[in-house]
């Protein structure tokens, strides 16, 4: 999703991996905390434990032989015993198969099942179109995302899947479409009232945490939503993510070694979403003194969560 040394603490490294991928300042604070409680790998592993962790996990091809459950953070962990969602399903593909990463928590596997059969329903749509998930073991990838480590982050194509019987070549080059105008401020004229019916089934499940979206979608849906709207308080305005949505599910029940990012803000979150657009239109001049940012360090296995070192090793 978003692309992505100096060292930080793990509370402030992990702040800014999940500036990458939404949620307030204050939510950011409260899951680094929390992640900053897990006990890591440390040193343990000799010289392995020094490895980027994108190395380490983006080389495994299957998934771990264990029970299913998410470590660490969304930004920082990885999956023990992972699902792979089948490349091709009644109501679903999963794109660029070449990645290997249509792989998730079987609670994620099961919400795509359920969704799709949903978008199945909508006028035009035979189903969904998967983009990216999480690699075999979750973890940093080696390109791309900064979160999806812990099996629980999907990426939904919004192009319309009309053909679910795509090659794997075709998959490979077939491109998602753009619903986005004036660098986001707007929907298109590609937008249509079944992306907002998919976007309202996508978040009404309780098994959602949030969904990031541009922002002049969720003001798009704010103000042609006539019902029951608390379901857009899930719906996140954040920077791209207008050739796809991206939902984020909660850590599932029992998941003690999953740590969840804090919830939305109450209320529907509108106001917060135009607010976006509102500095789109206009932006505000730059601040002259805003001390440049600093670059992220790339994690090695000693900044993940101490049950990673047992998910990489594992048959």
């Amino acid at each position: 999703m978003v692309r992505h040394p100096i060292r930080l603490t793990a509370a402030a490294a992990l702040c800014a991996v999940l500036a990458a991928c939404g949620g307030a300042r204050t939510t950011q604070t409260k899951a680094a905390l929390a992640q900053a409680d897990l006990p890591t790998i440390g040193a343990s592993m000799g010289v392995l434990s020094t490895k980027e962790a994108k190395q380490l996990f983006g080389a495994k091809s299957a998934a771990s032989g264990q029970s299913p459950a998410p470590y660490g953070s969304y930004a920082k962990g990885c999956l023990a015993g992972g699902a792979q969602l089948p490349e091709t399903g009644p109501t679903w593909q999963a794109m660029r198969l070449s990645r290997n990463r249509n792989w998730g928590h079987p609670e994620t596997v099961a919400y795509l099942r359920d969704l799709s059969a949903k978008a199945a329903q909508l006028p035009g749509w035979s189903g969904l179109y998967i983009g990216d998930m999480s690699q075999p073991r979750g973890g940093p990838m080696l390109t791309g995302h900064a979160s999806h480590q812990i099996g629980l982050d999907a990426d939904i194509w919004l192009r319309p899947a009309e053909n679910l019987q795509l090659s794997r070549k075709a998959r490979e080059q077939l491109s998602s479409i753009s619903l986005r105008r004036a660098n986001g401020a707007f929907t298109n004229d590609q937008w249509t009232p079944q992306h907002h019916a998919l976007l309202k089934a996508a978040a009404s499940d309780p098994r959602v945490a949030r969904i990031f979206i541009f922002p002049g979608a969720k003001v798009k849906m704010c103000n042609d939503e006539k019902g029951d709207r608390a379901w857009l308080r899930k719906i996140r305005p954040w920077y791209g993510h207008h050739y796809h949505f991206h939902v984020r599910l909660a850590c599932p029940r029992g998941a003690t070694g999953c740590v969840d990012q804090a919830a939305p803000p109450a209320g529907d979150g509108c106001a917060d979403a135009q607010a976006w657009v509102n500095n789109i239109l206009n932006p505000p001049p730059p601040d002259p003194d805003a001390p440049p940012p600093k670059p992220r360090r790339e994690l090695v296995l000693a900044d993940l969560p101490a049950q990673c070192a047992g998910v990489l090793t594992a048959q």
